[in-house]
């Protein structure tokens, strides 16, 4: 990947939409950019952006926005609705952590259920305290009314509502992660990146089918990409659907980084700590935006928000650390960033690429995993951070470059 940022954007050759790129087709592969020239090929997308973490995904490509007038498709969002990063920055310091974080690690797994797993009863957020430490916890405000309107969900989704109760709160696996980083001023900070578990991937698998049937998405060179129209009842069923599943994810991860605050306060007691206030954003959702003067549906899969001042988080790998970035408001790329360094090979190919004495290098110095269940998400698996950052200089500016110090993984 070049990092010269100057060079971008880039347009995407044989794109039927605009489709702008912050990344050099060389370096993207060539089953990504057919992906993008499917989409920019919808006779309802009104343009792409392409970020420069890009590479090939499941329906729609990682690291795409997507404007569309009066449609969206469920697989452009893709099965983990609203998930996303939330970080807090302490007042922790370095020198003030233990040389073994092991403790911190455990109190932190016992905590947030991971991979399959979920609390053995939901988590009541009215008996959380906020993460300030102060009164109650932020993420209680709403939660009822939020729940009441679980009976309004399409499809037959009645039946798992106390799983989806007791998997908020919970992590997941895959990319999926709890991390202790420090900033370049030693100032340690939690973050977390997690969606909205079996419900989410219940509804969008369930919309996706009713798509696929629609008359319009007949002709489609990707069936993997029908859509809704606007104005239609399945298109009105969708969105009611998505809203309450990123609210899901929001609140799923507002819970955690409360319980992993907790778990930091047990591992210093009688000590202080203050914990500024969280940044939670999305990374796979929908939104409707003004661009070009028209009211859009915007998509970003694999991406975030980066307006003027909106504050967002862009993490690596297991290890490689993150940055804390503050939005440019560039609206070439509709208001957008990348939202992680993105995968350079599958998980097949890392699994057969590299080994765990790789992974133990590639991970040293950071309390973590270091088995056979997460070899696939190995640094070297990814793109490199730094550069993905250099590529977006014009969308985002860098508050803050975080290392990784602990990492919980499911």
């Amino acid at each position: 990947m070049s990092t010269e940022a100057h060079a971008f954007p880039v347009p995407l050759s044989g794109a039927k939409a605009p489709t702008l790129m912050w990344a050099h087709e060389h370096a993207v592969e060539p089953a990504a950019l057919q992906q993008l020239r499917n989409i920019a090929a919808l006779p309802w997308v009104e343009g792409v952006r392409v970020m420069p973490d890009v590479h090939l995904g499941k329906g729609a490509t990682v690291g795409s926005v997507i404007a569309m007038r009066d449609a969206v498709s469920p697989n452009a969002v893709g099965v983990d609705i609203g998930c996303g990063m939330i970080g807090v920055r302490t007042s922790l310091t370095a020198e003030d952590l233990p040389d073994d974080l092991g403790p911190i690690r455990s109190r932190i797994e016992a905590a947030i259920p991971v991979g399959f797993h979920a609390h053995d009863e939901a988590v009541d957020p009215h008996r959380l305290r906020s993460i300030s430490g102060r009164g109650p916890a932020e993420v209680a405000r709403g939660a009822d009314a939020f729940w009441s309107r679980f009976s309004g969900l399409h499809g037959r989704v009645s039946d798992i509502e106390g799983r989806a109760r007791r998997q908020l709160g919970t992590l997941g696996g895959g990319n999926h992660f709890v991390e202790l980083c420090t900033d370049t001023d030693g100032q340690v900070w939690l973050q977390l990146h997690s969606g909205s578990r079996n419900i989410g991937k219940t509804l969008a698998e369930q919309h996706v089918a009713v798509a696929k049937r629609l008359e319009h998405n007949q002709g489609l060179v990707d069936r993997e990409l029908a859509v809704f129209l606007g104005g239609t009842p399945e298109m009105d069923a969708y969105l009611a659907d998505l809203w309450w599943a990123q609210e899901y994810a929001a609140r799923s991860r507002a819970v955690m980084m409360t319980l992993v605050v907790d778990a930091v306060r047990a591992s210093f007691p009688g000590r202080e700590i203050a914990f500024d206030e969280a940044v939670n954003v999305h990374h796979n959702y929908v939104a409707v935006e003004h661009v070009d003067d028209q009211e859009l549906v915007v998509t970003r899969k694999g991406a975030i928000r980066a307006g003027k001042g909106d504050l967002g988080l862009i993490p690596g790998s297991m290890g490689t650390g993150s940055y804390i970035v503050r939005g440019l408001g560039n609206p070439e790329s509709y208001w957008s960033a990348s939202h992680g360094a993105g995968r350079r090979m599958s998980r097949t190919k890392a699994k057969k690429t590299f080994t765990l004495d790789d992974l133990a290098a590639q991970t040293a110095g950071v309390e973590c995993r270091k088995d056979a269940g997460v070899l696939d998400e190995i640094p070297g698996a990814y793109k490199d951070l730094d550069e993905v950052i250099r590529a977006q200089s014009d969308l985002v500016e860098v508050v803050a470059r975080l290392t990784t110090l602990l990492c919980v993984k499911g």
